[in-house]
């Protein structure tokens, strides 16, 4: 797939910690060209990063000895997109509850870590996705997106709780599409980052 200039699109994960080798998988069968991230220079080239599910506070470590969260944040300058699932939308977002820990602040939402309790508690459930339809979602020690500021679509609720919310430079999930088989939110993504907003789901 390409970019809306016509360049060759390529996809990052962030490979650090958490289910990367999931996300990896669901790219490779949307056929969009993928790289593992380790380093700043795997940066290059990239049109979108995806930030996987793991531990947050881990991957925050990682990050910062690596010298990535440097790398990202002036590929986040010069128009990278990013989806973020479960701990990569905590990264992402404006403020962690409670916390001073660090996040990227890419999107203007409030989201409490591990908001379903710290045992490792999981769940399914359908829910009806705003521009995608019904999906069945697992959740696993999910975080819950509390607030969103006016510049942020919410596209799924789970009640009250944000599940999924996006601005024009990320996408933030607080469950784990890649864990589904279902390729519809990863193509959500790409097109986000092709602008092929007609493109076939």
């Amino acid at each position: 797939m390409l970019n809306e200039d016509g360049s060759l699109l390529t996809i990052g994960v962030l490979a650090l910690q958490g289910s990367f080798a999931e996300h990896i998988a669901a790219l490779k069968k949307c056929k969009v060209n993928t790289r593992e991230v380790r380093l700043p220079s795997d940066i290059e080239g990239l049109s979108g990063l995806i930030i996987p599910g793991g531990e947050s506070t881990a991957i925050r470590t990682l990050l910062q000895v690596s010298g990535l969260d440097k790398a990202i944040i002036k590929a986040k300058d010069k128009g990278l997109k990013f989806f973020g699932t479960c701990a990569g939308a905590i990264l992402l977002s404006s403020k962690i509850e409670g916390e001073s820990n660090y996040s990227f602040g890419f999107i203007g939402a409030v989201v409490s870590r591990n908001a379903y309790g710290r045992q490792l508690y999981s769940f399914e459930k359908e829910f009806d996705i705003k521009n995608i339809g019904k999906f069945n979602v697992i959740f696993i020690r999910a975080p819950k997106i509390l607030y969103v500021g006016k510049d942020v679509e919410i596209l799924a609720r789970d009640g009250r709780d944000i599940i999924l919310a996006e601005n024009d430079s990320c996408l933030i999930a607080t469950f784990h599409p890649e864990l589904t088989g279902d390729l519809r939110i990863h193509k959500y993504f790409i097109n986000k980052i092709s602008k092929n907003k007609n493109a076939k789901k």
